[in-house]
């Protein structure tokens, strides 16, 4: 069989195991390039994660990371994660995405699934402002922590608006 058709049945069965578990927790799934990607409500992210590693083996938690989509075309502006998984022994992979409001940017943490996920969470809180209950150590990774705000979100300015020792006339603007 070929391996793209065993790829395409292993995902079909995470999804019907998510849907089977979570009737109303699961929005959407795609296929994006060679991944499937699973886009789950916010207060289903950490038990379908647990569902994920002790049922179907996905052992391996690859990538936690945040996402800003600025309000746009009638949509409204939104914090989410994106979480990659692995299972070595069926060499399969999946994403799992999660959004939630700009009001309330909080997800428990997974440090009990993971205990990788601390440093993971703690780049979230300081480039997105996404904040995890439960968190053992929730901190700035990088920036300092009396800093603003979050670097990584579409709305933070690419330069300092107070700068006055800039020539803009140098960069043709």
């Amino acid at each position: 069989m070929p391996a793209f058709t065993i790829q395409a049945e292993r995902d079909q069965l995470v999804v019907d195991r998510l849907r089977a578990a979570f009737p109303d927790g699961v929005v959407a799934d795609e296929q994006f390039h060679d991944m499937r990607c699973i886009t789950v409500r916010k207060e289903v992210l950490h038990p379908a994660l647990r569902l994920l590693r002790d049922e179907l083996d996905f052992n391996f938690l690859t990538t936690l990371c945040g996402m800003h989509h600025p309000a746009g075309a009638g949509a409204e502006e939104r914090l989410g994660l994106v979480v990659h998984l692995n299972s070595f022994r069926h060499r399969h992979r999946i994403r799992l995405k999660a959004y939630t409001a700009m009001k309330d940017p909080v997800f428990p943490t997974f440090t009990d699934l993971w205990p990788t996920t601390n440093w993971m969470e703690r780049e979230a809180w300081d480039f997105f402002g996404i904040g995890f209950t439960g968190h053992p150590d929730l901190k700035r990774i990088l920036n300092m922590e009396d800093f603003p705000a979050f670097p990584l979100r579409k709305d933070y300015p690419l330069e300092d608006p107070t700068r006055e020792d800039k020539d803009n006339s140098m960069f043709g603007r």
